[in-house]
């Protein structure tokens, strides 16, 4: 499984999900951790996509249906609009079937989320 991962590693508030895959890539060797700094290719990776990147407005990690990012009274968001933007731009025009965002809370220390992050990701291995 590929899973694409988004952050800043420099920003404490951006670098939970990319501190976590790198703790995260040795005992899992079954997943291929990609840094992706930018959203404009995801097009390039597929119909179907895994993220793990941090959002605002968590408490614990979990899974965010792309739904919640556009419908909510007060939307999660991830740590760039940029991302949540071209998510919805690929589902509106029809090139992207599915995307699993595992969200990690924004405001925490990353350690504290790195067996809740690995526990959903072997829910979709």
């Amino acid at each position: 499984m590929r899973v694409l991962v988004f952050g800043n590693p420099i920003a404490k508030i951006d670098s939970a999900a990319v501190k976590i895959s790198e703790k995260l890539a040795p005992a899992m060797p079954q997943i291929e951790f990609v840094r992706f700094d930018t959203s404009e290719d995801l097009e390039k990776e597929g119909g179907e996509l895994v993220i793990l990147d941090v959002v605002v407005g968590l408490e614990k990690p979990r899974m965010v249906k792309l739904e919640e990012l556009e419908l909510s009274q007060n939307p999660l968001s991830l740590h760039g609009f940029d991302l949540m933007w071209n998510l919805l731009l690929l589902k509106k025009l029809g090139r992207l079937k599915s995307a699993t965002i595992i969200g990690v809370p924004a405001r925490q220390p990353y350690t504290k989320n790195i067996e809740a992050v690995k526990k959903l990701l072997l829910k979709i291995a």
